[in-house]
């Protein structure tokens, strides 16, 4: 992708909407320039155009969802990673930050990486690390395996950790999946209960989705940015979940 598109959907995904006008003037460019390129990030479903202007759009492609706060999700993947002790097989349910966590782990010979995703599974093709992916019904709008079969393969399966992508969290209600089959797969994690940690931005708190994650009691940290809400830290300390943050800078 060119660097120039990475900013605009960075600048696109953090505001909500935004003109050609202003997308102009911080790039740089001539406005025929940036209509050019969010014609092409339209096509390729990345944004959706409106009438001088782009605003986001909902998906839960992998590809799509990497390059939303992306530099967050740099950091705490790489947060997510000191976590990774050598010798331990951790499970990594599916995200972006979660497939960036995914690659950095790939990286290492002495960790072993079981996943539902068949996006990360595909982003490991090339791996050190022992990579293990597990069965279940194809779902090709996120890239995973989900399904009675997918619960029966985590039954069978030991891992020291497991990292969960999530969507949105409020107090009342918790951690929510967009997905209500991929929030199923989460909660059959869970209740093996090994050491289990949310991984995700902030942007995800105040937002809730039809497919509950937890109980809160089975989630042992939660690994997102400074930006999360006060009430949100608030309800994670009241339950006593570990909160790890990095730089939203």
């Amino acid at each position: 992708m060119h660097p120039r598109h990475a900013i605009i959907l960075e600048l696109v995904n953090e505001i909500g909407r935004i003109s050609v006008v202003d997308l102009a003037n911080q790039l740089d460019v001539s406005e025929v320039t940036v209509r050019q390129d969010l014609t092409l990030l339209e096509k390729e479903g990345f944004l959706r155009r409106i009438h001088g202007a782009a605003t986001t759009i909902d998906s839960d492609a992998p590809d799509h969802r990497l390059w939303i706060h992306g530099k967050i999700k740099q950091r705490l993947a790489q947060r997510a990673a000191q976590m990774v002790e050598p010798g331990e097989t951790v499970l990594v349910e599916g995200g972006s930050a979660n497939v960036m966590l995914a690659k950095l782990l790939g990286e290492r010979s002495d960790v072993a990486i079981i996943t539902p995703s068949s996006y990360i599974a595909h982003q490991l093709r090339q791996a050190k690390a022992e990579v293990v992916l597990l069965g279940g019904q194809y779902q090709a709008t996120s890239e995973s395996l989900v399904g009675p079969l997918t619960r029966l393969c985590i039954e069978h399966v030991f891992f020291n950790k497991a990292f969960i992508g999530v969507d949105g969290f409020r107090p009342d209600c918790g951690f929510t999946n967009r997905n209500m089959m991929r929030a199923d797969v989460a909660n059959c994690i869970l209740a093996k209960g090994q050491q289990n940690i949310v991984i995700t931005d902030s942007s995800k708190f105040g937002r809730v989705h039809p497919g509950v994650i937890g109980p809160l009691k089975l989630i042992s940290t939660v690994l997102t940015d400074d930006r999360i809400p006060q009430e949100a830290q608030s309800r994670l300390h009241q339950v006593e979940i570990e909160l790890i943050t990095v730089s939203s800078a």
